[in-house]
Parts: structure tokens; sequence; C-alpha cells
């Protein structure tokens, strides 16, 4: 199992309806999401509570690399 859908298992249900409306909000290309791109790299940001999403883009697909809780270790790849 991947860590993504293992991460989805342990949050609360809550969290868990807010981060995929999150994700989809990025797949639609909704301009209303703080998108930053991560220094130094090809890769992406967005916040959603305490957790970041970490994506990247190929072509005109969004591909999610990591959803993460903040934390020092975030954004290391």
């Amino acid at each position: 199992m991947d860590k993504i859908k293992k991460l989805l298992m342990k949050i609360s249900r809550f969290d868990r309806e807010k981060l995929l409306q999150t994700v989809e909000k990025l797949i639609s290309n909704d301009k209303s999401l703080n998108i930053v791109k991560i220094k130094n790299t090809d890769f992406y940001r967005v916040r959603c509570g305490k957790f970041r999403i970490i994506f990247h883009k190929e072509k005109n697909e969004i591909v999610v690399d990591s959803i993460k809780m903040r934390n020092e270790k975030t954004y290391k790849l």
C-alpha cells in the first residue's frame, strides 16, 4: 500500500474529506489555491490545514507525489 493511501486511512474523516476536496480543486485548476513552487526543484506545494500536498506537473497533468503533515522533513523528497 502506498504512503498516500496509508495516510488517508489513518487520519480523521474530516481531514480526509478536506484533503480530497483540495486535490479535486488542484486537478480542476482552481485559482483560489495558494500554490507555491518549492525552491530549486520542479515541485509545487499547496497547504491544506496541517497537511501539505506536494506535486509536480507533467505535460497537462498534475501528479501528486506526497501528502504529509507539516514538520521539518516535509519538503525533503
